[in-house]
């Protein structure tokens, strides 16, 4: 809080963000499991950039609105929100996210296009006035905490900053530290849990990590019951909670049951890592009476069934 102020000062304002180049979608790029670690980390960084700190902004969601990536940020402080306005008069915000796009994608420049807005004000139109730029942005309360995916996301790049602050020959451009490996399933055999085997049908089995033959066949085969599945994990799960498979069964109505399935999964393999194993899945999949999907994951059935 402010010191000799009663309440701190508190706004929100909407970033709009549009790559100009035709071979590069923002949105499409924070959509995919890979490059969203590593957009996520440009846009902290440039805005830190910014305001001179990494806390003069928050971050309360990424929106992706083809062709717009829309960032919804919070300021705590007038004075960081001043800082943050000047620099994005200047222009030194716009090449600062260029400049932390290009390293963290590793890819040539990113050009953008640039909106500021507070509620129904385009403050783009007034950022000569300073104070009416700020006004605007403190009367637009922030309707949200932060999103879950941003908590996540801001927990993995304090990580990945505490790694490179004890070793330094970390690449800048290296996201795979990040919550999300550069392969949303872990390597197998790699530090499995606890539970190193399972039971099933009386039959004794390796806890393996679910891969990605795993994740097609259950995409595949599970039908409308994937929201049914979903739930079982749910229990484990943080990432699955509601309204996340409902969301899934919205977003991907018109890609069909099987990218529905398969979006699940993925949620449910990014966000466990390695504790994203095949006994929890095949526990899910008997809760659904789905046995039959089970045996043929464990290899149960012959190859022609598999087919």
């Amino acid at each position: 809080k402010m010191a000799g102020s009663s309440a701190p000062w508190i706004g929100s304002a909407y970033l709009f963000l549009q790559s100009t180049c035709k071979t590069i979608a923002l949105p499409s790029l924070y959509e995919s499991s890979q490059k969203k670690p590593c957009v996520f980390k440009a846009l902290k960084q440039a805005l830190a950039d910014s305001t001179g700190c990494m806390n003069g902004v928050d971050m309360l969601k990424v929106h992706c609105s083809h062709p717009h990536l829309i960032v919804q940020l919070k300021f705590c402080k007038q004075e960081n929100c001043r800082r943050f306005l000047q620099s994005y008069r200047e222009g030194a915000l716009q090449k600062s996210l260029q400049s932390h796009l290009q390293l963290s994608l590793a890819t040539t420049t990113v050009p953008l296009k640039v909106e500021l807005k507070a509620g129904s004000e385009h403050l783009d139109k007034m950022l000569k006035d300073e104070d009416r730029c700020l006004e605007c942005i403190y009367r637009e309360k922030p309707d949200r905490l932060p999103d879950e995916e941003i908590t996540e996301l801001e927990e993995c790049l304090k990580s990945l900053m505490f790694h490179q602050s004890t070793n330094n020959n970390v690449a800048g451009k290296d996201c795979s530290s990040l919550k999300f490996p550069s392969q949303p399933y872990p390597p197998q055999g790699s530090s499995l849990p606890t539970q190193v085997t399972f039971i099933f049908q009386g039959q004794q089995f390796d806890n393996r990590t679910i891969t990605p033959d795993d994740h097609q066949k259950f995409a595949k085969s599970v039908s409308k019951k994937w929201k049914q599945v979903g739930r079982s994990l749910q229990k484990s799960c943080r990432a699955l909670r509601d309204p996340v498979i409902d969301n899934l069964a919205l977003e991907y109505d018109r890609e069909g049951l099987y990218e529905q399935a398969y979006q699940m999964l993925l949620r449910f393999i990014q966000s466990e890592g390695k504790k994203a194993t095949i006994a929890r899945l095949i526990a899910a999949l008997e809760e659904n009476s789905l046995v039959s999907l089970a045996e043929e994951l464990l290899g149960l059935h012959s190859n022609e069934d598999c087919s």
